[in-house]
């Protein structure tokens, strides 16, 4: 059996498509510098990061975000139009309040993040709250925010946000989500604008329902939204989407004025480091084109495109072994830190942070996490440099989907988030030891604990 002394000269000969190879002719699309051979995001290397803070842990450019934001406002600078970020994509209070300053709006999908968005200083009309199953509670929380709309899945659901605004004694705004059954052409999880999935009101049946809205006080129609999926790189789906919707934009013109229309979100980015990218110049030319008679506000709502190429997670290798004729590389990492290969089978790059020379040996090896599930993993028969126990590596493309969808599986603390800007950064969510989990905890008094 092989040790993994021995694994490091078992090598096989340099692949063609080892990720640390390829990053090195465009770095900068995946937010990272290479300074040196060494990784940076902004003017930071890595390593110092990891030194200070420990690992895992997530780190975010400032600059990334900002130059994306900037880069899809100004495609769309020709037509009326407002960029909503899908906070779900990452919601960390830090990149909350750089994207308010830029000016951007926000998607939200849920009573804790219109909580979030409102602490980060977006202000309530510029909000719109998306999502099938919206609570009660969170609809009163909506429309005493005064937000810019509730967007409104069902009749059903409908009916109960007119109850909650009379209860209130106002007229709450809405929006209807349609499902145009588009199908984007993603991973099946991805894609919400297809007939068999939950969201949306069925085309069909849409022109019935927006009647149900104009004949009740308490709601007043502001808008049509959809959300067909995500990893969409062009503008081709969002064309088709928006063909569907415009046949009911025609038929409510005579009935009401409506203030805006939404496509959504699911700009898509690279995860592999040969992919391509979106053309952002083309797709809002594209947009614009086909929206250029459209009387109406363009709502769009970006989350990874935004974000998700602007983070990285840095993990330690903790070592290495051979089993089964197998390589395994185990990191500090695991699944409850970045769910995204497990869940979707993704993706992500994943590089030495100190880059080996290109003509270095490779091997062949997957790499996994601690945590005693299967599906902890990162990647599986990776070509990589074959890595020594404790070295530092840098997991690409984890801005987005990466903390917000993190847990404390097996007691293991969520990891800490870093906002890099320029040669600064700051820790904006700190480590929690285990022993601060479980304070969060009580016991019954049957158990021992106090009565309450």
């Amino acid at each position: 059996m092989l040790t993994w002394q021995a694994l490091q000269v078992s090598l096989s000969a340099p692949p063609d498509h080892a990720d640390d190879r390829l990053l090195r002719s465009n770095p900068e699309r995946f937010g990272v510098r290479i300074v040196d051979d060494r990784i940076f995001v902004e003017g930071v290397d890595v390593a110092a990061i990891a030194e200070q803070v420990d690992t895992p842990c997530y780190v975010y450019g400032a600059s990334f975000v900002r130059t994306q934001f900037r880069g899809l406002q100004e495609a769309l600078a020709a037509r009326p139009s407002l960029i909503c970020y899908a906070v779900k994509a990452n919601s960390s209070q830090a990149i909350l309040r750089l994207l308010a300053d830029e000016g951007a709006g926000a998607d939200i999908v849920s009573g804790g993040e219109l909580a979030r968005v409102l602490a980060a200083g977006f202000r309530p009309g510029v909000v719109v709250f998306s999502g099938v199953g919206k609570r009660d509670d969170e609809i009163d929380a909506a429309i005493t925010a005064k937000i810019r709309a509730i967007h409104a899945e069902s009749i059903e659901e409908l009916e109960r946000i007119a109850v909650r605004a009379r209860l209130l004694g106002v007229v709450a705004p809405v929006a209807l989500r349609v499902n145009p059954d588009i199908d984007p052409e993603t991973h099946p999880y991805l894609a919400t604008g297809l007939r068999k999935t939950k969201f949306g009101i069925a085309m069909e049946d849409a022109p019935a329902v927006a009647e149900h809205v104009l004949a009740e006080p308490a709601l007043r129609l502001v808008g049509l939204t959809c959300h067909i999926g995500s990893q969409i790189m062009d503008a081709a789906p969002f064309l088709a989407a928006l063909d569907r919707v415009m046949g009911l934009v025609d038929g409510l013109r005579s009935r009401t004025k409506l203030e805006y229309i939404d496509l959504g979100g699911g700009l898509g980015i690279p995860y592999g480091i040969d992919e391509p990218r979106v053309d952002v110049t083309t797709f809002g030319a594209e947009l614009v084109a086909a929206t250029r008679d459209l009387d109406l506000e363009l709502l769009l709502e970006p989350g990874r495109y935004l974000v998700g190429n602007a983070g990285v997670l840095l993990t330690r290798v903790v070592n290495g072994k051979e089993s089964g004729g197998k390589r395994f590389v185990i990191v500090d990492a695991a699944m409850n830190d970045l769910i995204r290969p497990a869940l979707y089978e993704a993706y992500h790059a994943i590089v030495p942070a100190t880059l080996p020379d290109a003509a270095a040996p490779r091997i062949i090896a997957d790499v996994v996490g601690p945590v005693c599930e299967c599906g902890d993993f990162f990647a599986r028969d990776r070509e990589m440099a074959p890595p020594a126990s404790g070295e530092l590596l840098v997991i690409l493309s984890a801005g987005a989907y990466g903390m917000t969808m993190a847990s404390n599986y097996n007691t293991r603390a969520l990891a800490p988030e870093v906002l890099v800007s320029g040669e600064r950064y700051a820790i904006t969510r700190p480590r929690r030891g285990a022993l601060e989990l479980i304070a969060e905890e009580q016991l019954p008094p049957w158990l021992g604990g106090d009565e309450r």
